[in-house]
């Protein structure tokens, strides 16, 4: 067995050891703390780096946190990280519109005293704020795909959060001298994803039909919609490679590049499910100022690292699908 505790004396808050990581051996792994580990992305990207072949070991902390809270922030960190993602936030765009300043305060200010605390403790390394596609605002079709260079015009408070914690990092990032990338993912589905989004819902919906738990009517908001669908192990797989190879001071849209409306991937999940079902509008499920089209351009972000989606649509909804079959049993 090689002996690396030179290195590690040597280098101690920049690596994590994994004796398991390699049979009979030691792997050296670097250090990431990540924001919202419990919300949907969070848990898909704790169970990849789970995984002995990845780089990067999830951080424990010291003590539950709150990022509202600047004091339960204080000292967190028994080891500096060398690199921070950071997920956490009020995503709900209705929630937002119900109560901006909440949203506000969880997604600007949650944000500022992260950055702080993170200072506080010494950090250098390199911090990935994901911001959302939603950013951009409304969008003329001759404007599409969206890219990096479109100006922003959110118009919905969370929007304007995210957009806001964008300039604070990327400001911070340029004061602290900090590595700091922004990513702005646009729709993203998967397993565990919550029932109030639209696809999420669809599948609760389908599978409680197939079951016989409610009749054969789909409540849905505006369906008739194009959105730029992307799996959520593959949105993983884009803010590792940000972490790898991004570029500190740049923005990455983090999307398929291909529209899909809305309408089709329920009428998929009802094919998937082997099942019929009446869609019904619900008034309450609409949105204000909705966008009728949208797609993004990954150019930027395939460019600069090499990634590639690799998850079909059919595969994501078939997995979404197996995950509701089990959630609306235990309901």
């Amino acid at each position: 067995m090689s002996d690396f505790s030179p290195i590690l004396r040597k280098f101690p808050t920049q690596f994590a050891l994994d004796e398991a990581a390699v049979e009979g051996g030691w792997c050296l792994k670097k250090r990431l703390f990540v924001t919202g580990l419990s919300g949907f992305v969070g848990r898909h990207l704790k169970s990849r780096l789970n995984g002995h072949d990845s780089a990067w070991q999830v951080m424990p902390v010291a003590a539950r946190y709150d990022l509202t809270d600047a004091k339960t922030l204080e000292g967190l960190w028994p080891e500096i990280p060398d690199a921070v993602i950071h997920l956490a936030g009020q995503t709900f765009v209705p929630e937002a519109f119900r109560d901006p300043a909440r949203t506000l305060h969880i997604n600007l200010l949650g944000t500022l005293n992260l950055l702080q605390a993170l200072k506080a403790r010494g950090f250098t390394g390199t911090f990935l704020y994901v911001s959302s596609g939603d950013v951009y605002g409304q969008i003329s079709e001759d404007h599409l795909p969206i890219t990096e260079l479109q100006l922003p015009s959110p118009r919905n408070p969370y929007a304007v959060s995210k957009l806001s914690a964008e300039l604070l990092s990327l400001q911070w990032g340029m004061s602290e001298g900090w590595p700091v990338l922004v990513a702005r993912p646009f729709n993203h589905i998967g397993p565990g994803q919550k029932d109030s989004f639209v696809i999420a819902s669809a599948a609760r919906q389908i599978s409680r039909i197939k079951l016989g738990l409610q009749p054969a009517r789909l409540q849905v908001g505006d369906i008739d919609v194009t959105r730029d669908f992307l799996d959520v192990g593959d949105v993983i797989s884009a803010y590792l490679a940000l972490l790898d190879k991004g570029a500190p001071g740049q923005v990455y849209n983090i999307c398929s590049g291909r529209e899909q409306s809305i309408r089709s991937l329920i009428e998929q999940l009802g094919d998937i499910a082997q099942v019929d079902v009446q869609l019904i509008q619900d008034p309450a499920r609409l949105r204000r100022a909705e966008q009728r089209r949208v797609c993004g351009s990954p150019a930027k972000l395939r460019q600069t690292t090499g990634w590639t989606p690799e998850t079909t649509t059919q595969q994501s909804l078939r997995a979404i699908l197996s995950d509701w079959e089990i959630r609306v049993q235990q309901e």
